[in-house]
């Protein structure tokens, strides 16, 4: 380690890092031009050419060119995983039930079933019919 000098360490870690950002940011901008809805296939493919051809000098390009609607297709992405997320919650709570009945009408009313069951006001195969209404 004494042929290497600390500054030395500190450069060759500067460029590594500025190496990762820079594979990060192409890789960004690839990503961006393939999930663009606005592009057709022959602009997507020149995108693609001009950024793996002159890497840096079409990166630069395509994020001073595109840079407004990469962020609009960021925002919307987001938005619509938002919106997914918020569905399946509502769905694993179980208040997308027709009706609006949730899971917790739903043990009430099994609940007062089975009271119903035994203080004996409806019978046995009664209980079951409306239980497996209710389930279903």
């Amino acid at each position: 380690m004494d042929d290497y000098p600390l500054l030395n360490l500190f450069w060759t870690m500067l460029w590594f890092f500025l190496w990762v950002m820079w594979m990060f940011l192409l890789f960004r901008v690839i990503m961006d031009i393939f999930r663009s809805d606005d592009l057709g296939g022959l602009a997507k493919a020149g995108w693609l050419i001009l950024t793996l051809v002159l890497p840096y000098l079409g990166v630069l390009i395509y994020v001073i060119v595109r840079s407004r609607s990469m962020g609009t297709r960021d925002a919307k992405d987001a938005r619509e995983r938002d919106a997914a997320f918020k569905a399946y919650v509502r769905n694993a709570a179980g208040t997308d039930a027709p009706g609006g009945a949730t899971r917790s009408n739903h043990v009430e009313d099994l609940t007062r079933l089975a009271d119903l069951k035994d203080k004996g006001a409806i019978t046995e195969e009664e209980y079951r019919q409306a239980k497996t209404k209710l389930l279903v």
